[in-house]
C-alpha cells in the first residue's frame, strides 16, 4: 500500500469521539492512562496496516508536539 495520511475531516462526530476518548481514561492513574494510549496506538496501527501512513502520522504528531511544547 502507498496511501497518504488523511488530514481532512474523516469522523462523523468529533465531540462524540472526544467524549469516548476522555471517558476511556476516567478513573485511571497516569501510568494506566499512558498504557491505554499505547494500547490504542497499537490496535489502531494494526487496523490501519499501512506503514507509510503510520510513518506520516508519527512524523506529523512529533512535529505538532515539538511546535506546541518546544524542548527546554
Amino acid at each position: 500500500m502507498n496511501t497518504q495520511l488523511k488530514l481532512g475531516q474523516n469522523l462523523d462526530d468529533y465531540e462524540d469521539f472526544y467524549n469516548m476518548l476522555t471517558d476511556s481514561h476516567h478513573d485511571l492513574d497516569d501510568g494506566q492512562s499512558r498504557m491505554l494510549d499505547a494500547e490504542l496506538v497499537l490496535l489502531l496501527a494494526n487496523h490501519i496496516g499501512d506503514l507509510n501512513v503510520l510513518r506520516q502520522a508519527f512524523a506529523l504528531a512529533r512535529v505538532n508536539v515539538e511546535r506546541a511544547l518546544p524542548a527546554k
